[in-house]
Order: structure tokens, then sequence, then C-alpha cells
């Protein structure tokens, strides 16, 4: 009896081939300037961020990223998610877009990367995130949804830091975590925003590979998308999804909550005070250059 849940589960989910691809909201398709695609002899799909100097997520990249994801998933075999920068996977979430924010703006750049996540953390296709640099916050969510992650060592890191900025993980960022690393290594590491070297984030599982160089990363990532690629696909998808359709549902059934939720919590004088000295932070650093 204790065994029904779960093949109610897996019934429902040979059913809809993941049901959670209709519980994905509309995304615009805007010409793709900051994400290139490239597709090998074997069907599978390099995704390249291009968006310089840090690849940081605004709202254009991320719609655009959630575009070439979404079609790159119809028309691949298998897809690899990396940075055409030469020391950045992805610096994460783009300030600007959460500092004296215009309220509509707000709504649609969160609404966006929580369609995002759902495209990446769903995927019909096998995935891979061959992170080639630094990797915080937002880039580290990006490839945590990732099937297979290598990363390039030794002076890189990587890990959700929000609270170093004065700025709390959402839920869904912090359940990624959890599934990735375990709940006490996520408690831990979102309390003290840790940012793990390549060797710290292999040994907890954050990352499953650990190379030397950025040619090395891209080839084990393609290598394991290849294999996984070969594994029969309603099967392969069906056991990822009984593993990640319990954390989807969290978001999807609760979208719009989420995003009052953040735009009420990121607008707090609190928080916006340390993301104003963060920014300014910034401007003097570049202005010294």
């Amino acid at each position: 009896m204790a065994l029904a849940p779960n093949m109610r589960l897996l019934s429902s989910l040979c059913k809809n081939a993941c049901k959670v691809s209709s519980a994905r909201f509309s995304v615009s398709s805007p010409v793709a300037g900051n994400v290139s695609v490239v597709t090998d002899d074997k069907g599978i799909a390099t995704v390249s961020m291009d968006k310089a100097p840090v690849n940081s997520l605004n709202t254009e990249l991320i719609q655009e990223l959630t575009s070439a994801i979404a079609t790159t998933a119809s028309s691949s075999k298998g897809l690899v998610l990396t940075s055409s920068l030469p020391s950045v996977f992805c610096a994460g979430l783009d300030i600007t877009e959460m500092y004296q924010p215009d309220p509509a703006k707000l709504e649609v750049f969160w609404g966006s990367l929580q369609d995002l996540w759902i495209e990446l953390y769903s995927c019909k296709v096998p995935t891979a995130a061959a992170i080639i640099g630094h990797s915080p916050a937002g880039g580290c969510l990006l490839a945590m949804c990732c099937d297979y992650r290598a990363m390039v060592g030794p002076k890189f890191s990587i890990g959700l830091n929000e609270t170093q900025l004065g700025i709390v993980a959402p839920f869904w960022f912090k359940d990624t975590m959890v599934n990735t690393i375990g709940q006490r290594q996520t408690e831990l590491a979102l309390m003290l925003g840790t940012l793990f070297s390549s060797q710290q984030a292999l040994s907890i599982g954050m990352v499953d590979q650990v190379v030397d160089s950025r040619e090395e990363c891209l080839a084990a990532a393609h290598k394991v998308v290849s294999q996984l690629s070969k594994i029969p696909s309603e099967a392969r998808h069906v056991s990822k999804m009984l593993m990640r359709q319990p954390t989807l549902d969290k978001l999807t059934s609760s979208k719009q909550e989420d995003i009052q939720f953040f735009s009420n919590f990121i607008t707090q004088p609190i928080i916006q005070k340390p993301m104003g000295m963060y920014l300014e932070a910034l401007k003097s650093k570049s202005k010294k250059k």
C-alpha cells in the first residue's frame, strides 16, 4: 500500500509526458542577441550566454534564454548550457532590475525568471551545465537546474550568495539547492551566502566533475548529455520528473503569489539600501579602472 502514491505519480507523469509543460506561462520570443545556439552533427546543442561583461540576468536575457531552451529542447537530442565569456558562467540577477524598480516591470522580470527556471528544470531533453567561470547566485541556480554539471577549476566559485547582498533566496532557489546538495549543506550555505570553490562544490555534490580548461569542460558536458540521450527518452524523463515534479508543482501552483511576495519583499527600504550601496561600490570600482 505504501507504494500506491508513487505509482499514481508515475502513471500521471507517463500519461502527460510531464504535465508541467502545460503549466508554463507564455514567454515572448525576442530576437536572441544575447544567446547563441550551435548544434553539432550528433544533435547536441550548445546554448551559450553572450551578454558581456558578466551575463547578468536582466529581463531581456532571461526571456531570450527561455526561448532558446524551449526551441532547442524541441529540435535537439540534448542541451549543454554554457557561457561565451572567458571567466564568468553567469553572475546572477541584474540588480538594476530590482533597485528602485517600476512595479509593473519588476513583476515581468520575476515572472520571466520563474518561466526560465520551469523551462530548464523540467527540460525534456538531457541537459548539462559547462561552468567555465564564476557562477554566483542566479548563475548557480541555472547550473543546478541541469542534469549534470562540469566546472573549470580551481580558481572559480559557485553558490547562492544572496544573503551577502542583503537578499533572501526564494523558496524555489532553496528547494533546487536542497535537491542538489541536501538539507544541512543548503541551510548553512544560504545563511552564510557561501561561494564554494570548484573542489568544495565537487565534494558536496553541487558539481559532478572538475576539469582544468574550458575545452575539457565543454567536452565533459557533451559526453554526459550524449550518454543520457541514448537512454529511452520517456523512461529517462519520467525518472527525472519523479524527483523534480513536486518541486516544480510548488511554484507552478503559486506563481502569482510568489511574484507578489517578491515584489513586496524586494522593495522594502531595508532591502533596497544594501543593493544601492552595492551598486555604488560597483560604480566606484569601475571609475578606478
